[in-house]
């Protein structure tokens, strides 16, 4: 059964990426609406790959709605999956069980209200559990769906910017058309800020480069980073720094934009196709990529402005936007005071010929 799972999805996986339209390749517009699925009652985002698989049966099936519910957990809401609708299959892993607590006589404990007592116990091997979900578009009766409330162009900037501080990764700037992270340095380099067509677009390559970043082994420590550009492994860290990247944007509202996707998608084909399992080991750590990275926010959302109201006209008036572009002109004026002498009388020598 297991393995039947893991074969549809990574065979419905395989066939989205031949045809542009897996969810990391597809560019999601920055929105008041979630695209990350979510389950209709708990308003949680669906885990992994789960999420991948739900985002997958979305495009297939043409849902435009990412809220996804159980036929009982439908009923709850008083409303009713409509006849002839076929649900989706989802499986997850879990720790811990519940069991009914006994006394020494082997009778189970009741509380004062006459409810069995249960307990939580961790299992020595995690379980696989599976569950049957379907669209909101499938039911009929569901409320409306409610936009979350959408960060200010702004305050998501601010929060990508706190990110970005907080990782304690230097950050350089070189006019050209590449961004990357060096192992070896423990570093990203970006082109200039003002190339970028949006700061959405900015913010969503920095985080990228960032979640690369978090397999340095001080951090989450992934094998496969640092591995050569064009080898299987490379393709395999640049696929779980590419779902991260969707899971991040989801969060922070900045839209995704996959880049040079193109250049890695036969890897990506490959992989599943000799590993089904893959997508999901992908996901999983793109879900420890995003949780690293989205914990870096903490120190922002803790620290929020008292007198929020008394700065918001003066910050929306100068965009925070052309406060990054100047911070960035910032950090190459101090990059070019540290060059030598030297080469500085180089360069102007070499400019005057």
């Amino acid at each position: 059964m297991a393995g039947d799972y893991a074969q549809t999805v990574a065979a419905s996986i395989v066939k989205q990426l031949e045809d542009g339209t897996a969810p990391w390749v597809k560019p999601w517009e920055p929105s008041g609406l979630r695209f990350i699925p979510y389950n209709a009652i708990t308003g949680k985002d669906y885990q992994g790959g789960n999420a991948i698989w739900l985002m997958a049966v979305t495009e297939m099936r043409g849902y435009s709605d990412p809220r996804w519910t159980t036929y009982k957990q439908a009923q709850s809401l008083d409303a009713q999956v409509m006849k002839g609708e076929k649900g989706t299959l989802i499986q997850y892993f879990k720790k811990f069980d519940r069991v009914p607590v006994k006394d020494e006589q082997g009778r189970p404990v009741k509380d004062a209200e006459g409810n069995q007592v249960y307990r939580s116990v961790e299992l020595e091997r995690p379980r696989v559990f599976s569950a049957v979900v379907f669209n909101a578009e499938q039911i009929a009766g569901m409320p409306m769906i409610e936009a979350r409330p959408a960060l200010a162009e702004w305050e998501r900037h601010a929060a990508a910017e706190q990110i970005m501080n907080n990782s304690g990764v230097p950050i350089i700037y070189r006019p050209g058309d590449r961004a990357f992270y060096t192992l070896a340095q423990d570093r990203v380099t970006m082109p200039e800020r003002e190339q970028f067509k949006t700061a959405d677009r900015f913010y969503s390559t920095a985080l990228h480069e960032l979640g690369h970043a978090t397999g340095h082994p001080s951090r989450l420590n992934r094998p496969d980073l640092g591995t050569p550009f064009g080898s299987e492994a490379y393709a395999r860290e640049e696929l779980r720094a590419e779902i991260a990247s969707l899971m991040i944007a989801d969060k922070l509202g900045i839209g995704h934009d996959p880049g040079q996707h193109a250049a890695y998608v036969g890897s990506w084909i490959k992989a599943l196709q000799q590993d089904a399992r893959e997508i999901f080991r992908a996901a999983a750590d793109a879900e420890k990529i995003s949780g690293y990275l989205m914990a870096l926010r903490a120190e922002q959302k803790a620290g929020q402005i008292t007198g929020r109201a008394d700065s918001q006209a003066g910050e929306q008036a100068r965009g925070y936007w052309q406060r990054a572009a100047e911070s960035g002109a910032e950090i190459r004026r101090t990059e070019r005071a540290e060059q030598p002498e030297q080469k500085r009388q180089t360069r102007r020598a070499t400019a005057g010929r």
